[in-house]
């Protein structure tokens, strides 16, 4: 027997059954909750530059700035929100709803390159650039922990070797790091004794900026065969660079361990602030307690 033919049969039943289920679902269709915040993935990329020792007027001015005029042209945009603080900017790009992330990614990319020439020269790194959704939090958070080693070491493996392993696990959108001190070599200078020596705190600077270099040296051409030069110029602890030679005085080299105090010690010794925006404080997603031998990965 047919499916349809008692609907056939019985037209009135059927008709009253039909406006039945109609005015159920228009029932149904008031009652229905409204979310207050609904999930919707704006697209969005969070641009971000470094400026070691730059005020935040001078992050406003000479890197925000600049950046800010570029993205304005980019079609699509319906937001630009921007922080400028110690060392550091952060823009934040909000797209209209139908543009493609991909799309988007590209137009920034674009102005970026655009704005290079705006941009102060010795930047130590250009602006980087990654997709966020602002609605997006931290799904799981790791921390580290050892006994023997400093903060600063466990920052560097983690940065190293752990990250780069939890990035490429499939379904995993971002890693980032919070809690940790990255390690670096501090020069303490005396500029008594620099005075005396009468060299200038922007000599030593250019001293130290062309000492530790990783670059090209050339190669060497032969009847038979052609050699590369390959050597690594880059200082990488506090004794490479206690004999770097800062100037010459009367015939005789001025070393930096005369003029400074060098010690190995970490990148960032301020305490981490919520309204800062540097490579170890997030304000979307602000580090924890700093304790000694502790450093937190957050995965997205």
């Amino acid at each position: 027997m047919s499916p349809s033919r008692p609907f056939i049969l019985r037209p009135v039943t059927t008709a009253l059954l039909m406006v039945a289920i109609l005015i159920v679902g228009a029932a149904a269709y008031i009652k229905l909750p409204i979310s207050a915040l609904p999930e919707v993935e704006y697209p969005t990329i969070q641009v971000r530059t470094f400026y070691p020792g730059a005020s935040p007027d001078v992050m406003s001015s000479a890197v925000t700035a600049p950046l800010e005029r570029q993205f304005g042209q980019i079609p699509g945009l319906t937001q630009m929100t921007s922080t400028s603080s110690d060392g550091s900017s952060v823009i934040v790009l909000q797209f209209s709803l139908h543009l493609n992330i991909d799309v988007a990614e590209q137009e920034v990319q674009a102005a970026i390159n655009a704005a290079q020439s705006f941009l102060p020269t010795d930047l130590p790194v250009p602006p980087v650039y990654s997709k966020s959704n602002p609605a997006d939090a931290p799904v799981l958070t790791l921390a580290l922990t050892s006994k023997i080693l400093a903060l600063s070491k466990v920052e560097d493996l983690a940065d190293s070797r752990l990250a780069p392993k939890i990035s490429q696990l499939s379904g995993v959108g971002l890693v980032t790091i919070g809690g940790g001190q990255k390690p670096a070599v501090r020069i303490q200078v005396n500029p008594a004794t620099l005075a005396n020596y009468g060299i200038s705190l922007e000599e030593l600077r250019t001293a130290l900026t062309s000492t530790s270099v990783n670059a090209a040296k050339g190669t060497l051409d032969g009847e038979a065969q052609n050699y590369q030069i390959n050597s690594n110029d880059q200082l990488l602890a506090s004794d490479d660079y206690r004999d770097v030679i800062v100037a010459y005085k009367n015939g005789a080299p001025v070393t930096l361990s005369d003029v400074s105090k060098i010690s190995d010690g970490v990148e960032n010794i301020t305490p981490c602030r919520l309204d800062e925006s540097n490579p170890r404080c997030d304000p979307e997603h602000p580090a924890p307690a700093r304790s000694k031998h502790n450093c937190g990965r957050e995965e997205h």
